[in-house]
């Protein structure tokens, strides 16, 4: 594995002497952006709206949470399935919040429609964190029971159980990254829905408090129908302060500042880490907490800058911190299943602390410490529109990774809604078993799920466009939300 670095560390050195190359237009990236929220339509659970864009899907989960007398109609489905995982949709929500967030004023042309995608997640989280008190549901569906059926969601009945962490049974991961979730929101609608934004708080509050009084891992509490599918790996610790960050943030409020004070060490504030995800949330804090020292010179926040730059300098080729692998057309590459997931993450990182490097405390000439040499915020940004514009198409295969964008996009993705004909097409119930004929099929999908970003090549640059390999062809929103920020920033610089 090792030999093959040599081949993208050339073409990554070579790339940093053009900082402003692209194979892309502003109007490309623009066109991507508004493909990359509408994705988020297909994913939607619940009742639709009238103003719904992608009309091949209908209704679905009207009951949730009937079966323990709650109301979980709503939210995401997150990935190629039908069940309502509520890790990776919470780090979905806080991060496609954090896009909007950060580069909000870059798609004006887009900015209502990522607002109503955020909004129809915050929603379903509020209802999950208020509908029981003392209680966090955290999970719609069986998923060992729904993986033995491939149903539309609109026909879906398999059991809708109804999962939740509670004191005795905690949950401190989910339910911290829920409180995240909710506090990056409510910073989206502060200036445009005022009671709406001080709830979204106020409830993030609550959450996070259940969740740092009643410690332990929902993988603990929930077993089999969480993991293998979503364990908590890391543990809870780094939502703990990736949570305690974003209420911070916020609501400026100086307890939290002290809770990141006095619990930074013991939740990884010191560990330098090179990967973020649903899972691991310790670099995005990082970069997050940075922002306070970059842009306003606090020393509170000196050591996630040092930190920052560690993370950094291990993505640049040519840094005595280098050790990021690529593939030979030059993308970042963390592991063998949906590895699109880490370049989208890593895209968004990339720009965000390029942004904070450029804010008022250094200008244009702020820059990475990667032992002895300096790394330009411009150098970070031309690494993530090296990895975006990879995933666009421009890549050996010529092939863009998101779906309706480009000629040639993948035709066979591993999604259950997109593969199996329509409601609108077939209105005829498609019972359990029925629908394999359509996973197993050699045809493309007949529902184009546009905007959806694929798991992606494998270390060579190679992409099987098989919907038995969910490993590469199934989309996921946590995959989506950082790339919205990143096409933002693009469609405008």
């Amino acid at each position: 594995m090792q030999a093959i670095n040599a081949l993208p560390l050339l073409s990554l050195l070579l790339l940093s002497t053009c900082l402003l190359c692209s194979a892309f237009t502003s109007k490309d990236y623009s066109d991507a952006l508004g493909k990359s929220i509408l994705f988020f339509e297909g994913q939607r659970s619940g009742k639709l709206p009238p103003n719904q864009r992608l009309t091949w899907r209908g209704d679905s989960g009207l009951s949730d949470g009937s079966s323990s007398q709650v109301n979980l109609t709503g939210g995401y489905y997150d990935a190629g399935d039908n069940v309502k995982f509520g890790l990776p949709v919470a780090f979905t929500t806080t991060l496609l919040a954090w896009s909007v967030v950060e580069f909000g004023s870059s798609m004006p042309g887009q900015i209502e429609n990522a607002k109503a995608a955020v909004r129809w997640s915050a929603d379903y989280l509020l209802k999950a964190a208020t509908e029981t008190p003392g209680t966090l549901y955290v999970q719609v569906g069986d998923p060992n029971m729904d993986h033995k059926c491939w149903e539309r969601p609109e026909d879906m009945d398999t059991p809708r159980n109804v999962y939740k962490v509670s004191a005795e049974n905690p949950g401190s991961d989910v339910a911290a990254e829920t409180a995240a979730a909710l506090a990056a929101a409510s910073i989206v609608f502060k200036d445009t829905d005022h009671s709406y934004s001080a709830r979204l708080l106020q409830t993030a509050i609550k959450v996070f408090d259940f969740a740092d009084k009643y410690r332990g891992s929902y993988s603990d509490s929930l077993g089999s129908v969480v993991c293998p599918f979503y364990c908590s790996y890391s543990g809870y610790q780094d939502e703990l302060l990736w949570g305690a960050s974003w209420i911070h943030r916020a609501s400026q409020n100086g307890s939290y500042l002290a809770y990141i004070q006095s619990n930074g060490h013991a939740m990884g504030a010191d560990d330098d880490v090179y990967s973020f995800s649903w899972d691991d949330k310790r670099a995005g804090t990082k970069i997050l907490l940075s922002k306070g020292f970059l842009e306003k010179n606090s020393e509170d926040f000196h050591r996630y800058k040092a930190h920052s730059d560690n993370y950094i300098c291990s993505l640049i080729p040519g840094t005595s911190n280098f050790q990021a692998e690529y593939t030979p057309g030059g993308l970042l590459y963390k592991g063998s299943q949906s590895n699109l997931q880490y370049v989208t993450t890593t895209s968004f990182l990339l720009l965000s602390y390029a942004k904070y490097l450029k804010s008022n405390r250094g200008g244009a000439s702020a820059a990475v410490s990667c032992g002895g040499s300096a790394v330009s915020a411009d150098r970070l940004v031309s690494l993530a529109r090296k990895q975006v514009d990879y995933i666009l198409g421009d890549n050996p295969a010529k092939m863009s990774y998101m779906v309706g964008f480009g000629p040639r996009f993948p035709q066979h993705i591993h999604h259950r809604g997109s593969s199996v004909p329509s409601v609108r097409a077939h209105p005829d119930r498609i019972p359990c078993n029925v629908g394999f004929q359509y996973l197993y099929s050699g045809s493309p999908n007949p529902n184009v799920l546009v905007g959806a970003i694929v798991g992606g090549p494998d270390i060579w640059d190679g992409y099987a466009d098989d919907r038995n390999n969910y490993q590469q062809s199934e989309p996921g929103t946590y995959i989506n939300a950082p790339l919205v920020g990143a096409l933002a920033f693009f469609s405008s610089h």
